[in-house]
């Protein structure tokens, strides 16, 4: 066992984890970059193994489905930390991704979407609805049986004294099964409405999944055209490059293809059997994990301390699995896999079988990069046991005491408390994300996150991004209109402004740059961008003449940085940029400006000629303002002094143009509403302060009570002839007083016309305003 050239020696032993040997540079122009290396859970700093040169493997997706957020989650992170690594720091990356295009997941999906669709073939020809049902009521049955036995096995206690990882991780694997069994109650309860519509169709549909999987039980062998796996595959990896593409994802170097390397696999593994590391088996070929261990390697350095767990081998043998009663050890994992019936298979010296899932990545990323890899990338929820098993198969080939310098593991996508997962079903494909977001909010989201920390999907995380896009996009619009003056005609030089905000980005700078250094805190370099926008847009607002040069210099760096994390795209010197029309004619470019202003030439001439108050002309301004330039992505601003007009995307000034109209419209509803409200409350004060203070108790319910009064119309006696007690009239002289007050006041108001004709007119504007 020896290791590759310019390494350490001598390992590093961090506490609880496996031996690490160092890359063996100081060179001097070489950034002080730490990283998060999961083989020794630490940061640690990087360092090329040659010169300036980065190797970088990938393991990319197993085309078998639509990929979802969490795939973006990896493919995303990893491609700002490319560009960070290539396009600020500069090193010299071959970056490497494969493509896993035979598995367990694909052979299973394939040949259940041909069952299925020839099942669904036969029952509609047969017609016979009943018989459907019950093959369905037994699969659905199958299937409760299946989620239930696996929440029970998973409920079963551990062993006293059993690793706090292992209990974790039982933990969380009983709550998913859980999870798994509620959403199949919904699923029966939609199974049971649909079996009332005597619709076959609609019924296997409802029931897909348990109707599939009893099929590929009985009928699972019966496909055996290869074409069938192939066809799969390549669909969702064209899929896969297209979201890639739509995410603004740089194209790897290099993609390698597993079913394309399948005899460097065969001789790949005879490589590790003729070492002594692994054994055959009924066909099949398994790596022995004991022999591997006994030779002094080191087994399992990303999650060491802890035996392999039921669920973890399962994870990692994949659905297809023979079982233990092949292996020499539960631990020992499958090289090649003997093929059964309804499997795709490739000749060997151990008969047809196919590749297991782990040695793919050995083999490929073997052969374009070589014996040892700089960095290795991945999912977290690939730590254990596909990463730790590609490292120990390349190391038992190879010989060699390391395979892996630094690997890098981006943080799990949660949703609802969950990991986002097909299995889960409670994923987010990446094409329905980006009907609902821009790639760029997309980028955002993930740069505001560790990128090595789990992280929520969710309203807020994407607002937040949504937020800071707009911040940035408001900042650079600010700047072009600045930078649209002639400076040249300015004075020059630095005032104490000028200086201080000098002062403040140089330390930005420097914030940014550490940030970078340390781990890539992208969370925290934007955080300094938006720091020193801040200082720049005071800086604008309180200085009359702002310094041109100064704010471009700004504004190029929080461009180029941005452009680094691949969130500005093209060759806009400052700002996102716009749609661009390359290639096009001038007439092309400028005709629907030119078209814009000549319109609103004309209705101003049209407005004049007609001689229109000042609000005609208002109405044009924000007519061109809030329709036509906005259509063409220009996005006016009305200070008190002068308008200031900023590119944006179209798209995105219409629905603020929308949303502001909407809420004028609120605000008018809501002021018309308060005014009938008034209207009525005027009209039923006027109706009760019309009646003169004289005639007040001669009048309604009050002519009841009343015996007789005096000159002024005060109650003397009740209406028996009871003389009125003192706190009888105390209260009718009160209430005479406020009906005077009252009276007087809506004759006033009333003036000229009358109470009577005064009132009419309120009633008249409720009923206008009704209308």
């Amino acid at each position: 066992m020896s290791c590759a050239p310019g390494l350490c020696k001598d390992p590093i032993c961090k506490s609880g984890r496996q031996r690490w040997y160092a890359p063996d540079r100081t060179a001097d122009d070489l950034p002080l970059l730490y990283v998060h290396n999961s083989i020794t859970d630490d940061l640690d700093i990087f360092r090329p193994r040659i010169n300036r040169t980065v190797t970088w493997y990938t393991c990319g997706p197993t085309v078998y489905d639509a990929c979802h957020m969490g795939h973006a989650r990896a493919y995303l992170t990893f491609d700002i930390l490319r560009r960070i690594m290539e396009d600020y720091f500069h090193f010299d990356l071959l970056y490497q991704v494969n493509i896993t295009d035979v598995d367990d997941k694909i052979i299973l999906r394939a040949r259940q979407n041909k069952l299925m669709q020839d099942y669904i073939a036969e029952a509609v020809a047969m017609n016979d609805f009943a018989e459907v049902k019950d093959y369905v009521d037994g699969a659905m049955g199958a299937m409760r049986e299946k989620l239930e036995s696996k929440v029970k096995t998973l409920d079963e206690p551990l062993a006293e004294g059993t690793p706090t990882r292992q209990v974790e991780a039982r933990a969380d694997a009983l709550e998913q099964a859980k999870f798994k069994l509620n959403q199949f109650s919904e699923v029966e309860a939609v199974v049971a409405k649909v079996k009332d519509s005597n619709s076959i169709k609609d019924l296997i549909a409802a029931s897909h999944d348990a109707v599939a999987s009893r099929l590929d039980e009985e009928r699972g062998g019966t496909v055996t055209d290869q074409k069938i796996f192939e066809a799969h595959a390549r669909r969702f990896e064209r899929e896969f490059f297209e979201d890639m593409a739509a995410l603004g994802v740089k194209e790897p170097d290099v993609v390698t293809r597993v079913t394309e390397y399948v005899p460097q696999i065969v001789d790949y593994i005879k490589g590790i059997v003729n070492n002594g590391f692994a054994y055959e088996s009924n066909g099949s070929v398994y790596f022995d994990t004991n022999a591997f261990k006994s030779k002094g390697y080191d087994y399992r350095k990303l999650k060491p301390g802890v035996d392999t767990s039921a669920e973890e081998m399962a994870e990692g043998e994949g659905a297809l699995a023979g079982g233990d009663s092949e292996k020499r050890h539960p631990n020992d994992f499958a090289l090649w896999k003997a093929s059964k019936p309804g499997e795709p298979s490739w000749e060997s010296g151990w008969g047809p079988g196919r590749p297991g899932w782990h040695i793919e990545c050995s083999v490929m990323a073997s052969d374009i990069i070589g014996e040892n890899l700089d960095i290795h990338g991945g999912g977290v929820d690939l730590m254990f046991p596909h990463h730790d098993n590609e490292m120990a198969q390349a190391e038992a080939y190879h010989q060699c005491c390391q395979w892996v310098n630094y690997f890098l593991h981006a943080g799990h996508l949660h949703i609802k408390g969950l990991k986002m997962s097909k299995s889960l079903k409670n994923f987010i494909t990446i094409r329905q994300a980006l009907k609902e977001h821009t790639s760029r909010q997309l980028r955002l989201m993930f740069l505001l996150q560790p990128w090595d920390k789990p992280m929520n999907y969710s309203d807020q995380t994407v607002d937040d991004a949504k937020s800071k896009e707009k911040y940035f996009k408001n900042f650079f619009g600010a700047v072009k209109s600045v930078l649209r003056k002639d400076f040249v005609a300015e004075r020059q030089g630095w005032t104490p402004a000028d200086r201080m905000l000098w002062e403040s980005f140089q330390a930005s700078q420097e914030k940014v740059h550490k940030s970078l250094l340390d781990n890539f805190k992208t969370y925290e370099a934007i955080q300094n961008l938006v720091d020193v926008v801040q200082e720049t847009n005071k800086y604008l607002a309180t200085e009359a003449k702002p310094k041109n040069l100064l704010i471009q210099k700004v504004a190029l760096y929080v461009t180029k940085i941005l452009r680094v994390f691949g969130v500005v795209e093209g060759n806009e010197k400052i700002g996102f940029g716009t749609d661009g029309a390359e290639g096009a004619s001038k007439e092309d470019v400028i005709g629907p400006f030119v078209d814009a202003f000549v319109d609103f030439r004309e209705k101003v001439r049209g407005a004049a000629k007609a001689k229109s108050n000042p609000v005609e002309f208002l109405k044009v301004c924000d007519d061109v303002r809030d329709d036509t330039l906005a259509n063409l992505g220009i996005r006016i601003e009305d200070g008190a002094d002068a308008s200031v007009w900023k590119m944006d995307d179209p798209e995105s000034i219409r629905k603020e143009v929308e949303e502001k109209r909407r809420k004028a419209v609120e605000a008018a509803a809501t002021k018309k509403k308060a005014k009938i409200d008034k209207l009525k409350k005027d009209i039923e004060i006027a109706s009760k302060s019309r009646i003169a203070p004289a005639e007040l108790f001669k009048t309604g319910e009050n002519a009841e009570k009343w015996g007789s009064f005096d000159v002024d119309g005060k109650p003397l006696t009740t209406k028996t002839g009871e003389p009125l007690s003192k706190s009888q009239q105390k209260s009718i002289a009160k209430e005479i007083k406020n009906q005077e007050k009252a009276h007087g006041k809506l004759v006033k108001a009333a003036g000229d016309k009358g109470i009577d004709k005064y009132i009419s007119s309120l009633e008249q504007q409720l009923q206008e305003l009704k209308m």
